[in-house]
Order: C-alpha cells, then sequence, then structure tokens
C-alpha cells in the first residue's frame, strides 16, 4: 500500500497537517512535504509537443521568478542573539554537506522556509564568510586597507589622548574632539574607497548566504552540530 503525502488526509487537511508539522519543529518533513506536493505539477500526460514546449517555458519562468523572489526575503527577521552564541555547525557535514543536501525550492514557499530557517542554523557560518569576503577584498583593494588601518589608528589616538588630558572633565571640548575626528575620519574612509570594500563584501555574502539557505534542505536541528 502506497500512502500520500500526508498520512493523514482522512481526518486532517493539509494546512492543518502543514501547521502541526512547524509548531513541532518538523520542518524537515514539511520540507520534504512541499518538495512532494509540487512534483506532480511538474509532470505533464500529454503527447504533443506543443503542450511540452508550453509546459517547460511555464516551468523556467516559474524557476526564474523563484530565484528572483529569494531577494525579497527578510531573513535577519527570526535571528536573536541566542543564534550568535551557539555552537558554529560543521562545515563539512552541516553547511557544505554531500550533492544529495541540495535541490532547487519547488516554489517561494519552500525557499522562504528554507531560507528563514537555514539562516538561523547557520548564522554563525555566514559571519565567518563575510569576514572572509570581507579580508579577500581589502587584499585586492590596499588603499582600503590603509584608510581602515588609519580610522582605527586615528581613534585609538583619540583615546590615549582623551586618557591622558583627561577630556572628561571638559564635556565642550571632548565634543569638538569627537565630531572632529568623526570628521576626519569619514574623509579617510570615503577617499580610500573603505565604503566600496564594505559593499562589496556585503553583496556577495548577502548573494551566497541567500542562495546557499534556499538551495540547502533542511534537516533535523540535531544533525546540524554533529561532529
Amino acid at each position: 500500500m502506497v500512502f500520500s503525502s500526508n498520512p493523514l488526509s482522512l481526518s486532517v487537511p493539509d494546512p492543518t497537517f502543514d501547521t502541526w508539522l512547524r509548531d513541532s519543529g518538523y520542518l524537515e518533513i514539511l520540507d520534504h512535504h512541499s518538495s512532494s506536493s509540487a512534483a506532480p505539477a511538474t509532470t505533464s500526460s500529454t503527447t504533443t509537443t506543443t503542450t511540452t514546449v508550453t509546459g517547460l517555458f511555464i516551468s523556467f519562468f516559474s524557476n526564474v521568478l523563484t530565484l528572483l523572489s529569494l531577494f525579497t526575503l527578510n531573513p535577519f527577521s527570526k535571528l536573536t542573539t541566542d543564534d550568535f552564541s551557539g555552537p558554529t555547525p560543521s562545515w563539512t557535514r552541516s553547511f557544505f554537506a554531500d550533492y544529495g543536501s541540495y535541490s532547487f525550492p519547488s516554489g517561494f514557499d519552500q525557499a522562504r522556509l528554507r531560507a528563514n530557517e537555514n539562516v538561523k542554523r547557520y548564522a554563525r557560518n555566514y559571519v565567518s564568510l563575510f569576514i572572509i569576503f570581507f579580508a579577500c577584498t581589502l587584499y585586492q583593494m590596499p588603499l582600503a586597507l590603509i584608510g581602515l588601518i588609519s580610522s582605527l589608528a586615528l581613534w585609538d589616538t583619540f583615546k590615549f589622548c582623551s586618557d591622558k588630558w583627561g577630556w572628561d572633565r571638559y564635556p565642550v571640548i571632548r565634543q569638538v574632539m569627537v565630531r572632529t575626528a568623526q570628521c576626519v575620519a569619514a574623509v579617510i574612509l570615503v577617499c580610500l574607497n573603505v565604503q566600496m570594500t564594505l559593499f562589496c563584501a556585503l553583496g556577495v555574502s548577502y548573494t551566497v548566504m541567500i542562495m546557499h539557505a534556499a538551495f540547502r534542505k533542511l534537516t533535523p536541528a540535531k544533525a546540524t552540530y554533529s561532529r
């Protein structure tokens, strides 16, 4: 006997069953359920070439719209500080895993489910990737690296002078010096294209994050932190 994707379909409707899976934490089953329920829609029983081409054409544009919709998501909406304080998932077994751990999302709903959950699971991995991309960008743009080091040196000098001469006792003078240091640091950052370096690193890391999160299949949460 072959069971349907919802084994309780005779008594529990699919929306209620999906809600129960979500609330109970069985997101990997919900992910598989969404993929299985969408699979029959892509098969066609027609025998004419025209219908087949039309189906491929519609499927292609549906996949394109799904990819474009990924960049309308806000995967950071459900992030909390606890997501960054826990252990980092294994890079080989959990984050990258094998080829079978990836699949094209069947629709926007599945892509949103995967993105929201995977960003929470692999938040520390994505932060590490951003740092790597930012370091690589600075390596490719040495002037930006000099600008970043100069700004940090400027603030260290300001802190040293403030502690040495006791600017805390003169709030007005301290405020003027803070504003002056901010203006000088901003000029250095803009002139040496540090903001462009940061923008490139953010753009690349965000694209990698959203694509990985949407294509990465959901697995049981306990497997994420496997040794």
